[in-house]
């Protein structure tokens, strides 16, 4: 069987997946979700000269004769229209309007009040404490960028702009199941030593959640063909992107990439990726919506799901967010197990102004242990003709 290369097999999921339809929520509820336009500034912010604090407002060069006439108060909100004469100020507080003329506001703690006059005890430079024209936000600036996903400080410039509501890309709905008659859902009895306990479709369904995507849940089906068939129709008909873990091999019982290929009439994109864990993943669509089926071990399963499904999720929004990718440096050896490219569980740390990888307490053994993602956890990735690493090389990891 020919594998895919890795990078090959990203490029050819990700080529024709753009943002899903959109919808306009509550500015409230936009929390995670991605701006589809971009948040223009209507006007300048401030729209005029403010007072940054308490104090009086004056000419600041009437500072040097040491005494001001106070004309009277200048609250905030009041729409004043005394000015300030040669010799006086008006006492001005936070977020009020400077009153015209002046040009400085000095602080209430560097004067002294008596009997209508301040005295001025500690001079200022000229524009103190005065927020100008636009300091925050010019008009017809942009502000938040298309394609950005929304967190507390946009729903704040939202609501300085009176912006009640707000166009964003609907979160994609993936599906998730498993596979696989030796498999038990939470709760089901164990009959026979060869059941073991499902944990794939629930870890996939809570990294989608994690990657901001909804949820359907499928829970586990069993190794027969129109079970599995009834299950992936079901879970298309209101998903964007189904997921299944196990039966994608080459095993008698394997029968999901069958269905996949042959009763849903999906096109197959590609079945068999040159990685380590995962070769066996397969990707195909239908219409606009994606299929994957991934390898049923859980640590090949949670590993697969982050490199194929999370950029999926990403992708369906127009987001620009992905998994970074860092540099770091090995503090033991690592020996490359294979000519794929593999994505091996490491331990990550910040130290000294540098990323430091190791692999205390990680086991070397099949695909399916998944304790192996405990902990401060990222994924070392080799390329196919990378050879093995010593202590102090410099290597990619993916933060997780």
């Amino acid at each position: 069987m020919k594998f895919l290369d890795y990078d090959k097999s990203i490029e050819l999921l990700l080529q024709d997946c753009k943002g899903i339809d959109t919808i306009e929520l509550f500015v409230s509820d936009s929390l995670g979700y991605v701006l589809s336009s971009d948040i223009v500034a209507d006007e300048n912010s401030p729209v005029a000269p403010t007072s940054a604090m308490d104090g009086y407002a004056v000419i600041h060069s009437d500072l040097k004769d040491g005494k001001l006439k106070v004309l009277g108060d200048n609250p905030a909100g009041s729409d004043l229209t005394q000015e300030v004469l040669k010799d006086s100020c008006i006492k001005t507080f936070t977020g009020s309007l400077m009153p015209n003329k002046s040009d400085t506001l000095i602080p209430i703690e560097n004067v002294t009040y008596k009997d209508g006059y301040i005295t001025i005890d500690k001079d200022v430079p000229k524009g103190f404490s005065v927020r100008e024209i636009g300091e925050n936000y010019t008009k017809n600036q942009v502000l938040i960028k298309q394609n950005t996903t929304i967190d507390y400080v946009h729903i704040g410039i939202l609501a300085s702009l009176n912006i009640s509501h707000v166009k964003v890309y609907k979160k994609p709905i993936v599906a998730t199941l498993s596979t696989g008659s030796e498999i038990l859902d939470i709760g089901e009895t164990q009959t026979s030593s060869s059941q073991i306990r499902s944990s794939n479709h629930l870890v996939m369904e809570a990294i989608a959640k994690k990657h901001g995507a909804f949820v359907n849940q499928y829970g586990v089906v069993k190794d027969n063909k129109e079970e599995i068939t009834r299950a992936f129709k079901t879970a298309l008909s209101s998903s964007d992107i189904v997921v299944s873990s196990g039966g994608v091999s080459v095993g008698d019982y394997d029968f999901v990439k069958d269905v996949i290929k042959d009763e849903l009439g999906a096109q197959v994109i590609y079945k068999g990726v040159a990685i380590k864990p995962g070769k066996h993943i397969m990707v195909a669509k239908v219409g606009h919506k994606y299929i994957i089926g991934l390898p049923g071990f859980a640590y090949s399963s949670t590993v697969t799901f982050l490199l194929y499904v999370v950029p999926l999720i990403y992708a369906m929004q127009n987001s620009s967010k992905k998994i970074e990718i860092i540099d770091a440096k090995l503090k033991e050896p690592f020996f490359k197990r294979s000519k794929f490219t593999e994505f091996t569980a490491c331990n990550l740390h910040y130290a000294d102004g540098e990323y430091i990888v190791d692999f205390d307490g990680k086991k070397i053994g099949s695909s399916a242990i998944l304790t192996n993602m405990l902990g401060e956890i990222a994924l070392l990735k080799t390329n196919s003709d990378d050879s093995d690493k010593k202590i102090d090389d410099i290597v990619k990891v993916l933060k997780i």
